[in-house]
């Protein structure tokens, strides 16, 4: 039996359906991504997982965390759940301090064992200089390390992280992680959505979600390789009028990539192909390269198909 099961979820805003009969495994101590562009669903399953919400009514559905059902008994499984939400939930104007005393009187930690609890936050995190800082006061690092540490006070078995470190500086991002791979050492499981496709590298598992609906999943390593197609990158600024000049070369795409190019072709295709047209568009055919697919490639072709259908 997995960790966590999830079977058939389903959710509808109106007529908006956010969620189409998903479905995920996750073993303990695994760290799971969920991969999907805004509005792909993630922040309602993860919203359902924490009965925050309701799932559709469907009699195929079915919601289990370490074996108990969330919907019939979620009063034993909030106590094996950590979670942190999109947006910084805990009291801005109380210290770091009070809002860890705040967050442990809720699961009944209090006196000498919660004092122990948050020594070991504080070292887990290194926010204890800062204790009588306002939450409010704090660097966006600081304030996810210090929603972490409330999340994790109660000792929970499954940790939910809605992109936890979106706006966050690539210090404090890696910082982050770090705390979570050691984590997951200790047995956690984690469950992350995260818009950085290096955080997805770092985890075991990637489920791609769009339109509600789970497109693929597989190890990261392994859903680059699902890539279709070879891929080229060119050393050039990415203009938007190089961009339209090379997409306009029958059998060849084109799409910016941080401060390059990465073209596209199908697998049949070799990119010296196109040495004219490349040419002709302003491009030195000798500047590209061969590249190894990336998770993002893959993620980027499966939106792509979903939406051509």
């Amino acid at each position: 039996m997995s960790f966590l099961e999830a079977h058939h979820v389903s959710k509808s805003y109106g007529d908006v359906r956010a969620l189409e009969r998903f479905s995920v495994t996750i073993e303990k101590g695994e760290i799971v991504a969920l991969l999907g562009p805004d509005g792909a669903g993630k922040t309602s399953f993860m919203r359902i997982l924490c009965d925050l919400i309701d799932a559709d009514a469907d009699a195929e559905m079915s919601l289990k965390i370490d074996g108990v059902d969330v919907r019939k008994d979620f009063a034993k499984v909030k106590p094996l759940v950590g979670y942190m939400p999109q947006t910084f939930s805990l009291y801005p104007d109380l210290s770091i301090e009070e809002n860890m005393t705040f967050y442990a009187g809720i699961y009944g930690f209090t006196g000498a064992a919660y004092r122990q609890k948050r020594d070991q936050m504080y070292a887990f995190s290194n926010l204890g200089p800062f204790a009588k800082r306002r939450a409010g006061a704090l660097s966006g690092g600081m304030k996810q390390k210090l929603a972490l540490s409330c999340a994790l006070l109660h000792d929970p078995k499954l940790l939910i992280l809605d992109e936890p470190t979106t706006g966050v500086d690539p210090l404090s991002r890696r910082q982050f992680w770090e705390m979570l791979l050691e984590l997951r050492a200790s047995g956690v499981t984690i469950l992350v959505a995260t818009p950085y496709m290096d955080e997805v590298e770092r985890t075991d598992r990637a489920v791609c979600i769009f339109g509600g609906r789970k497109l693929t999943e597989a190890s990261p390593k392994e859903l680059a390789r699902q890539f279709e197609g070879r891929i080229y990158y060119l050393p050039q600024s990415p203009s938007r009028e190089l961009i339209e000049r090379l997409d306009a070369i029958d059998g060849l795409e084109a799409r910016r990539f941080g401060s390059g190019v990465h073209l596209y072709t199908d697998e049949r295709t070799e990119i010296t192909v196109f040495d004219g047209s490349l040419r002709n568009a302003g491009v030195d055919p000798a500047q590209i390269e061969p590249i190894e697919p990336s998770v993002e490639d893959r993620f980027i072709q499966l939106m792509e198909q979903e939406t051509v259908q």
